[in-house]
C-alpha cells in the first residue's frame, strides 16, 4: 500500500526514519492503511519495547516485524514528529537562553568540559553544541553548517532522530575541528560503505555510543570511519563476543565496555591493541581472565600498554585472577570494587592489602593513591601472613611449585625485605581481636549545637548495640538513626553502616574513626 502523499508531515521516505512520539523514540517500519479503520497509519517499533502493544500484526495480518514481540504500535501521523535539521535545532536551543546554554557542561565518555561565558554571542564562536534529546533528523541545506557553526570541537547528538550514519556524516563533514562526538541512545543504520565517510570524522578523537543497541561486529564494521579515534565508550549495548580489530581502532587509548554481557573467553581478542591504556570492564559479569602465554610471576605480551583497568562490580572471587593481572607489564591503576574477593579474616582492608602486595607496580587502587608506607606495610604483612605456608612448602628460594603459583611475588618480596622470622609469622588470634577497644568519635552533622562524643567500644560490638547506646545518649529511637563513618586515611569519603547485625570490625572501623549520626 503506497503512502498517501496528501497526508501532511509524512515524508516520502518515512519507512526507516526515526520519530518522536509522546517523549519516546521509535523507528517507522510501515506507512499505509490498516483495515478496517480509515486513513493513514504509521507502524512504529519503539526503542523502549514496554511502550508497544504487538509485533506489527493486526487482525491476523503482519504489517511489519519487531525484534520484541510487543515492541510495536500503530500511531496516527499527527501524533509523531519527524524532527528538524541541525541548524533549526541549534537556533531553537541557543536562542532560548544563550547565557544558560553557553555555560553548560558537556560530558563525552569520561571527559567533562566546561565552557565559560563566550564574549561574542554568535553561533560562529561556539566551541561546543549540545543537542541531547533534541529532534535533530539531518544536516539541512548543503554547506550551511560549515558557514554557521564552523568552530565546534565537541558535539552532543545523543537521543536524537538521526536514522543512519550517512546523516551523522553529513553534519560532521562540515565541522573540521570536531574532536568529541556524543551519539548515545540513537539507533543508526550501518553505512553501506564505511570507509567513504572517514573524511567526515578525520579529526575525531572521542566517541560515545552508549545504549545504541550495537554488537561488537557492528562496531568493527563502523570503525573504518574513525581513523584517529583514541577514546571509545560503548556502554550498555549488546556486546557479547569480542573479535580482534583487524586494521581498525589501532590508535585507541581508552575503551569502555561497561554494562555489556561480554563473553569472557573473548576478552583477549582485544589484547593486541597496541596503544590501549585504559580499559573499563565493569559490570560485564566477568569471573576470570588468564594470560597463558606467561608463567606465574612473568610478564604477558598481551595488553602491552594497559595502565588503567576497571573490573568493578563483577563476579571475581578467586585471588588467582589478581595474580594473572600481575603479569600485565604496564598496569599502575586498578579498580575492583563490588567483587567477592575476600581475605581469610573477612576484613576488606586486609583484602586491599593483598591486592597491593600482589600487584607490585600499582600506584592507584580503587581511586586511592598508594603511598610508599602503605605498600611497605602491605608487603610486610603479606610476607608474615603466608610465612607458615612458605615454610611448609619447603621455604628457602625454591618452595613448591604450588606455593609459587599461588604467591608469584613472594620470593621477590623476601629478596626485598628478607625472610620472615619465626616470631613474626602472623598467627590467627580470634579471641584477642574480639576484645580490641576502638576509640570512636560520634559527630552530629545535622545538629550544629551538639558536641562530638568520644567512646571506647569493643570492635566486636554489633551496630544494633551502638544504636542502643546512642538512643540512651540522644533519646532518638534506634530505628530512626542512620550511621556512616569516615576515616582519616580516606578523607572526603563516607562509608555506609547499613546492617544492624554486623560488627564494627566487619565495617573495618579503626581507632580514631568518626561515626556520623543522623536521624529523620
Amino acid at each position: 500500500m503506497g503512502v498517501d502523499q496528501t497526508e501532511p508531515g509524512v515524508p516520502a521516505d518515512a519507512v526507516g526514519r526515526r520519530v518522536s512520539c509522546g517523549g519516546e523514540r521509535a523507528t517507522v517500519r510501515y506507512v499505509g492503511q490498516v483495515p478496517p479503520t480509515a486513513g493513514l497509519w504509521l507502524g512504529v517499533e519503539w526503542d523502549n519495547p514496554e511502550r508497544g502493544k504487538h509485533d506489527g500484526s493486526h487482525n491476523g495480518v503482519q504489517y511489519f516485524t519487531c525484534r520484541d514481540p510487543k515492541g510495536g504500535s500503530f500511531v496516527r501521523p499527527a501524533k509523531v514528529s519527524f524532527g528538524v535539521d541541525y541548524l533549526t535545532a541549534v537556533q531553537q536551543v541557543y536562542q532560548i537562553d544563550s547565557e544558560e546554554v553557553l555555560s553548560e557542561e558537556i560530558s563525552i565518555s569520561s571527559k567533562k568540559l566546561k565552557w565559560g561565558s563566550i564574549k561574542e554571542r554568535s553561533f560562529e564562536s561556539l566551541p561546543s553544541v549540545l543537542l541531547s534529546r533534541r529532534e535533530v533528523n539531518g544536516s539541512g541545506a548543503d554547506g550551511e553548517i560549515r558557514k554557521t557553526t564552523p568552530n565546534v570541537q565537541w558535539l552532543d547528538l545523543s537521543g536524537t532522530l538521526l536514522s543512519c550514519w550517512e546523516d551523522v556524516a553529513a553534519i560532521t563533514q562540515q565541522l573540521d575541528k570536531l574532536e568529541g562526538l556524543q551519539l548515545s541512545n540513537n539507533r543508526l543504520r550501518l553505512p553501506s560503505d564505511p570507509s567513504a565517510h572517514c573524511q567526515a570524522f578525520c579529526s575525531l578523537r572521542v566517541l560515545a555510543l552508549n545504549g545504541c543497541d550495537l554488537t561488537w561486529p557492528q562496531i568493527l564494521e563502523c570503525a573504518p570511519m574513525w581513523p584517529q579515534l583514541e577514546d571509545l565508550c560503548v556502554e550498555e549495548n549488546n556486546i557479547t563476543v569480542l573479535q580482534r580489530p583487524e586494521g581498525v581502532l589501532q590508535s585507541l587509548k581508552s575503551l569502555s565496555l561497561s554494562c555489556n554481557p561480554v563473553v569472557q573467553d573473548s576478552v583477549l581478542s582485544i589484547a593486541a591493541l597496541p596503544r590501549l591504556e585504559q580499559l573499563n570492564l565493569s559490570k560485564t559479569e566477568l569471573t576470570d581472565i588468564r594470560f597463558d602465554d606467561a608463567a606465574p610471576g612473568a610478564q604477558t605480551a598481551m595488553f602491552p600498554a594497559l595502565k588503567n583497568l576497571n573490573l568493578d562490580h563483577n563476579n571475581i572471587t578467586e585471588w588467582r585472577v589478581v595474580d594473572e593481572l600481575g603479569k600485565l607489564p604496564s598496569l599502575v591503576q586498578f579498580s575492583c570494587r563490588g567483587n567477592r574477593l575476600v581475605s581469610s579474616d573477612g576484613n576488606h582492608r586486609t583484602a586491599n592489602q593483598l591486592l597491593i602486595a600482589k600487584l607490585g607496580q600499582l600506584v592507584v587502587l580503587n581511586s586511592c593513591q598508594i603511598h610508599p608506607e602503605d605498600r611497605r606495610g602491605a608487603e610486610l604483612d603479606y610476607i608474615k601472613m603466608f610465612g607458615e605456608e612458605w615454610l611448609k612448602a619447603g621455604g628457602g628460594t625454591q618452595p613448591s611449585s604450588q606455593f609459587t603459583c599461588q604467591h608469584p611475588r613472594y620470593l621477590s618480596l623476601i629478596d626485598k625485605y628478607g625472610a620472615p622470622e619465626e616470631g613474626e609469622l602472623r598467627k590467627p588470634a580470634p579471641f584477642a581481636l574480639k576484645n580490641q577497644l576502638l576509640k570512636i568519635v560520634f559527630v552530629f552533622p545535622d545538629d550544629a549545637e551538639r558536641k562530638p562524643i568520644e567512646k571506647k567500644l569493643p570492635d566486636s560490638m554489633v551496630v544494633q548495640k551502638v544504636k542502643g547506646l546512642l538512643y540512651r545518649l540522644l533519646k532518638v529511637p534506634a530505628a530512626d538513626l542512620k550511621l556512616t563513618y569516615t576515616s582519616p586515611k580516606m578523607l572526603g569519603t563516607e562509608f555506609e553502616i547499613d546492617s544492624d547485625l554486623k560488627t564494627l570490625q566487619f565495617y573495618s572501623l579503626e581507632d580514631g574513626d568518626q561515626v556520623l549520626v543522623r536521624w529523620s
